[in-house]
């Protein structure tokens, strides 16, 4: 048990992970983040993306966040997303309809609230593609 730690990835609609791991990985607003057992207390947002988590059995689970909050505490590792996916239920035709559709708005530039709107969304569905990429690589290894 002490070369592990609980971590929670919590989304609002539901729990999608509990357990125990030797690590885990985020991009948090200032980079990447790699939390072990015992890791100095820590609150920051994440941006977009995958959160891994490397299991007890050293196998990686893989999960895509629209963002949100992580808090570390020394044997305690909580992601609180608005959404929250396990990587495998990821759809990348509607991930990339999602861009297309981001990048038509961006293209027509109505008003400044459009503007902003299109880009959290195509910096959303930029990050869900990423997020298959390299689940895809990892696979193919």
């Amino acid at each position: 048990m002490a070369n592990t730690i609980h971590c929670d990835i919590v989304s609002a609609e539901e729990s999608i992970f509990s357990g125990a791991v030797k690590m885990v990985f985020a991009t948090g607003e200032m980079g990447e983040l790699g939390i072990a057992p015992r890791h100095t207390p820590l609150l920051t947002r994440l941006k977009p993306g995958q959160v891994r988590v490397q299991l007890e059995t050293d196998e990686e689970a893989f999960y895509y966040v629209s963002g949100g909050l992580i808090e570390v505490q020394p044997h305690m590792v909580t992601v609180l997303a608005d959404t929250a996916i396990r990587a495998n239920d990821l759809d990348e035709a509607a991930a990339q309809k999602a861009k297309e559709e981001a990048e038509k708005a961006l293209a027509d530039r109505a008003t400044d609230v459009e503007v902003a709107e299109a880009q959290a969304k195509l910096a959303e569905a930029m990050a869900q593609i990423a997020a298959l990429e390299r689940l895809r690589n990892i696979r193919k290894r």
